[in-house]
């Protein structure tokens, strides 16, 4: 006989209700507010709850799209092709509190941290000794630092909660925390997670320690903001913990950067240190990523894209023509109507979202098997930190203290580079790709040089706009010179914060 857990999530009442959450393997149903103490006896039932903290990344409202596409948007990386207004926003930076791509992530973010702080509560009450349980409960406060580590560098100030909440008056009532007592929260939850989360994993969906480690470097990182060497110290050392140890973590650069956005190959890598993975199912509540026909070319015959977030022609003419990673992250081709066409042709589709421009490729080309048309629902494992960032990390932090190993580090992620390897032109023919001399190694590094790697290497992977933020770049990016041109809205005063969603304010003013 098939057995089958329920369990009940309450989510704070800043107007998000009650809601029944699970990865898209388990099976789910509201049925009633069970407390810690009735629900949990094991560190299956603790590993249950972290499961739907963790399936909450993966919904449509995060990363399945409207989280990562806003990230794109805010960039200097993505142009926007489409004309939908809430997307218009987060292109022009002239974001309101009643755009959803606002209003979704904060609602299933503070779903996700609702789930972690159940697993917390209800694995205190789990007879087990720690060694046994506290593994497991590190997963859930890994989470709750994941998602509270993207609310604080969208918002600011944030309602902080570390309890499940079972009392909704109370709750519509909550005050926001200070920015810089969520970031120490943050620190203290990586903290616990790096101290019992195992060396390795099966799945580079399971936090481990080296994520941990590596996320504590790049909390540090964006704390030191562009001058505070104690911070910058810290983001050095925690990212050298894991370059120091790679092997003891099982994590390495992957020789061919493609194998980071195929589907078929990632499992296998030990680049990707914690990522968000996608399993070929329609899910339901969402659960699936539509990110591939968001960046892909409209009418393309393999499976039609839909031309919404496209970048610049200026972003693909500052990549190196022999960079393989430009080959990696560009479409340059595509078949539509039957007729192979190269970028300058892409408009044949006739559709008025279409653009004579290079494409992203990263989610297009090797989606692996997916459950819905369009490629939505793919097999794909977004890296949300990989092991060429914890390089570049550490080679920041080191510029700023004079480390005399950061332009190795910084080197290293550029030697990957020239290896080339197997890829596709646009057409989707396989090819080998040469190992070439670009980019050269470079004998000595400034800051924006490796802010400048940070550009290339993680291109398209929702990192551009917080490195934009926390290096205080908007104005120097969204002028004239950048890739975009200039954005006339831009007002560095207000648009590094997003608006925290109008309808939580209306409900609650003490936010």
């Amino acid at each position: 006989m098939k057995k089958t857990k329920y369990i009940f999530l309450m989510m704070i009442g800043l107007g998000l209700g009650l809601s029944a959450v699970g990865c898209s393997d388990l099976e789910e149903e509201p049925v009633g507010l069970l407390s810690p103490d009735g629900f949990y006896q094991t560190t299956d039932d603790i590993q249950l709850a972290v499961n739907a903290s963790l399936t909450h990344a993966i919904n449509e409202e995060i990363w399945g799209r409207k989280l990562s596409i806003a990230l794109l948007l805010r960039s200097d990386m993505v142009d926007l092709a489409s004309t939908e207004t809430r997307r218009v926003e987060m292109n022009t930076h002239t974001i309101s509190g009643n755009n959803e791509m606002v209003f979704d992530p904060w609602t299933r973010i503070y779903l996700g941290i609702a789930a972690a702080n159940d697993a917390i509560a209800g694995g205190e009450k789990v007879e087990v000794a720690d060694e046994f349980k506290n593994p497991v409960i590190a997963q859930a406060y890994f989470a709750r630092a994941f998602y509270y580590f993207h609310l604080v560098r969208l918002f600011g100030d944030v309602p902080y909660i570390t309890e499940p909440v079972t009392d909704i008056n109370a709750s519509s009532s909550l005050s926001s925390t200070p920015e810089a007592q969520v970031y120490e929260n943050i620190i203290s939850d990586l903290q616990y997670a790096e101290q019992w989360l195992p060396n390795t994993v099966t799945s580079r969906a399971t936090p481990s320690k080296a994520a941990a480690k590596s996320y504590l470097a790049l909390v540090y990182l964006t704390l030191a903001g562009t001058n505070d060497n104690a911070y910058f110290q810290l983001a050095y050392n925690k990212a050298k913990e894991v370059i120091t140890n790679k092997a003891t973590y099982d994590v390495d650069l992957d020789p061919d950067f493609q194998t980071l956005f195929n589907a078929n190959k990632i499992d296998a890598s030990k680049e990707p240190i914690f990522a968000l993975d996608y399993n070929n199912v329609e899910a339901s509540d969402n659960s699936y990523d539509q990110t591939a026909p968001m960046t892909g070319v409209r009418g393309d015959d393999d499976d039609q894209g839909w031309s919404v977030a496209v970048p610049a022609m200026a972003v693909y003419d500052s990549f190196d023509e022999d960079d393989y990673r430009k080959r990696v992250s560009f479409q340059t081709r595509a078949t539509i109507g039957g007729t192979d066409v190269d970028y300058t042709n892409f408009t044949l589709s006739g559709h008025s979202n279409a653009k004579n421009r290079p494409y992203i490729a990263k989610y297009t080309r090797y989606p692996g098997p997916y459950a819905r048309g369009n490629k939505r629902a793919t097999s794909h494992n977004y890296s949300m930190i990989r092991y060429a960032e914890v390089l570049l990390i550490a080679a920041e932090a080191g510029v700023e203290i004079g480390a005399a190993d950061a332009v190795d580090l910084l080197n290293e992620v550029r030697s990957r580079a020239r290896n080339g390897g197997d890829s596709t032109n646009g057409a989707y023919v396989e090819e080998t790709i040469a190992a070439s001399t670009v980019p050269a190694d470079l004998t000595s590094i400034t800051v924006a040089d490796v802010l400048e790697e940070r550009r290339i290497e993680l291109a398209f992977e929702g990192k551009r706009w917080y490195d934009i933020k926390r290096r205080q770049l908007g104005n120097q990016v969204f002028s004239a010179s950048g890739y975009e041109g200039a954005k006339p809205d831009w007002n560095s005063a207000e648009d590094y914060d997003t608006p925290i969603p109008q309808d939580e304010l209306d409900r609650n003013p003490n936010l």
